[in-house]
């Protein structure tokens, strides 16, 4: 106690002079202590160990620390880190060799960059293997241009997260296609908290409303992907997976209620073309089964459901599998109980693989067929059904838009370059398009 005694007259003597160093203090007491705090919370210690880490590091400033804390009206609080903080450190400890080990938080990011990149890879050789771009016009892009390859956006959010965006227009095959991952890192009020529980009873504790923290750091990383041909013929398909984990304050996740998975793909075609439905359908049903055998009667009737234009009375497209909250209960089956995070986890990935199984052949077949004006514009009117949904019910859509420091440009991608709306359109009777627009109406089992 006496050196402290000293050090508190010290304090008081020498004012003016703790006056002058504030701001030199300030800044660099704080980062100095965030880093100290990190670096004890990413080993294996106690909380008790990493107080002592900050202590250690606040000593070592000696007596000019006391005094500095002393001289400013609020004293200097030594923060957590943030979720967002931590992963980063966790990153640095790894060297970027994301394994098994790590949190499922940067398993996932990296899960999904590494698709992104092999989708585009994918997409990229469809649209160079050519295909029919203009009415009546002959097969283009067959050794008679540059390779086309999708332009790679970079970005950062100041709130916490980052993302990739890739996007490809004004192809010979593809009109507009565009894959983007985001990695997002915020925090839930406790609002957003009561109202999520109505999935997710346990979120933020088991006990009542008065008990719930005021709130919780919260981690959403996702990829998600449009693809909209020139070629009518050839159909929209639509993916995304992602997962969600709410952090306790010491940065690991919520067990009981914190996680879950989402994600799903299907098809909207202006044509419809049985074969391609089936082809479809059987490889998301194949993949399904391989985890599940109930997946896929639930996911796909969940499909149907979700991706419905309520004010058109019709579905957007021929539909294939959608899912939401999927955690250790709702992923469960009632023969086998609860699942597990890694189960869960392999049925993601293994369905975020499946996507250029199921849709390449399609492309195959479709890109090259001939098309007529009336067929072209019947393909932009099925667009603004198709525009219509994402921006009037989707729920990504929405969320996205209203998380703070949205990037539109990446959000808004799924929208296709050119689409149209005519006054009191409809289908001659007996047509194809009018047994799209029934099959849309009724939806069907195709496998």
């Amino acid at each position: 106690m006496a050196p402290l005694r000293s050090a508190l007259r010290l304090a008081a003597q020498s004012r003016h002079l703790a006056n002058q160093q504030t701001t030199f203090f300030t800044s660099h007491t704080h980062t100095f202590t965030r880093r100290a705090f990190t670096s004890a919370s990413s080993s294996p210690i106690t909380r008790a160990n990493s107080s002592f880490a900050i202590s250690a590091a606040c000593l070592a400033f000696g007596g000019a620390l006391i005094t500095c804390s002393m001289a400013v009206k609020d004293s200097i609080q030594c923060d957590s880190p943030t979720l967002a903080e931590r992963d980063e450190q966790t990153r640095r400890d790894l060297n970027g060799n994301v394994n098994e080990l790590a949190p499922m938080r940067l398993r996932m990011e990296k899960f999904i960059k590494d698709q992104q990149q092999a989708i585009i890879k994918g997409l990229a050789e469809i649209e160079n293997s050519g295909g029919v771009a203009t009415v009546g016009g002959a097969v283009e892009g067959k050794g008679d241009r540059p390779p086309r390859t999708f332009r790679q956006d970079e970005w950062q959010r100041k709130e916490g997260g980052s993302g990739i965006t890739c996007v490809m227009q004004d192809g010979v095959v593809f009109e507009k296609a565009g894959v983007g991952i985001s990695i997002v890192y915020g925090t839930l009020p406790k609002a957003g908290i009561m109202r999520m529980r109505a999935n997710h009873r346990n979120l933020g504790g088991s006990g009542d409303a008065d008990s719930l923290p005021e709130s919780l750091d919260f981690f959403v990383a996702g990829l998600s992907l449009v693809v909209h041909p020139r070629n009518p013929m050839a159909p929209t398909v639509h993916m995304n997976y992602r997962y969600f984990e709410t952090a306790n304050p010491d940065g690991t996740p919520a067990e009981t209620g914190g996680w879950w998975f989402g994600g799903g793909s299907d098809l909207t075609p202006n044509y419809l073309f049985d074969e391609d439905s089936i082809h479809f359908h059987r490889t998301l049903k194949d993949m399904c089964d391989r985890h599940n055998k109930g997946y896929w009667p639930r996911f796909k009737k969940w499909c149907d459901e979700y991706f419905y234009n309520k004010h058109r009375l019709e579905s957007r497209g021929v539909g294939g599998i959608f899912f939401d909250d999927l955690d250790a209960e709702s992923g469960g089956s009632p023969e086998n109980g609860p699942t597990d995070r890694e189960s869960l986890f392999a049925f993601v990935q293994d369905g975020l693989k499946s996507f250029l199984p199921s849709y390449a052949p399609i492309m195959a077949r479709r890109k090259d067929m001939p098309f007529t004006e009336a067929e072209k514009e019947w393909q932009q009117i099925r667009r603004g059904r198709y525009v219509e949904f994402n921006l009037v019910h989707d729920r990504g859509t929405s969320f996205g838009l209203n998380t703070p420091g949205p990037r539109v440009e990446s959000i808004l991608m799924s929208l296709p370059l050119t689409a149209s709306w005519q006054y009191m359109f409809e289908p001659e009777p007996k047509s194809r398009e009018q047994r799209l627009v029934d099959v849309l109406r009724t939806p069907r089992e195709w496998v």
